[in-house]
């Protein structure tokens, strides 16, 4: 006999045998006319919704006591952290790591007095100190270079003009950057930067 679920794709005669066995297997039931019962409503027995208290009150549990309140923490205020004394130089840590960056070798000075006045415990002030120090002397180097090439042609003049002009306004930006606490990093110089951190060390 064939049934509903038989499903042989090589049975010509399977739509006819499906759908006889369909309408001998299915059922209508005799409607009497019943209404449709309904569920009672839920009584309003629910309690609020419990709300969270607002900062600084008590939050109860669950016995209906009141939980000790504790005060958030004060995180640093990231200025003060900046702007705190050195130690053995007495200036704001901002005014030491902005220093070295000043153009026209004045941060060239700068860089070399806080490597040896500066602890190392001092360790991000030692860095733009020794940071700037090396991107001055990088300066240094080139325009010292383009200024013998000078002598032999103008092009070599207007571009040491050039590059002095580039190199102060980018000085002055990192500068600025520095005192105001944020990073400042010359890819270009690393080796020369941590070189002078190391071999430079400070005087007791």
């Amino acid at each position: 006999m064939a049934s509903k679920y038989d499903t042989n794709p090589l049975d010509q005669d399977f739509p006819e045998k499906a759908r006889a066995a369909a309408e001998g297997a299915t059922q209508t039931l005799p409607n009497h006319g019943s209404e449709t019962r309904h569920f009672p409503p839920v009584a309003a027995t629910e309690e609020r919704t419990r709300r969270f208290p607002s900062p600084g009150q008590a939050m109860p549990n669950f016995s209906g006591e009141n939980l000790p309140v504790y005060e958030g923490q004060t995180f640093v205020d990231g200025r003060a952290s900046i702007s705190r004394k050195v130690e053995k130089v007495g200036l704001p840590e901002n005014v030491l790591t902005a220093v070295p960056y000043i153009p026209w070798y004045l941060g060239l000075v700068a860089g070399l007095l806080i490597l040896f006045l500066v602890p190392k415990s001092e360790a991000k002030v030692r860095f733009h100190a020794a940071q700037g120090l090396a991107a001055h002397i990088g300066i240094l180097i080139v325009t010292t270079v383009l200024g013998m090439i000078g002598t032999l042609t103008d092009i070599a003049s207007i571009g040491n003009a050039i590059f002095t002009l580039a190199t102060s306004i980018m000085l002055v930006i990192f500068a600025v950057k520095a005192w105001k606490g944020k990073p400042v990093h010359i890819e270009s110089v690393d080796d020369l930067t941590n070189w002078l951190e190391e071999k430079i060390k400070p005087r007791k």
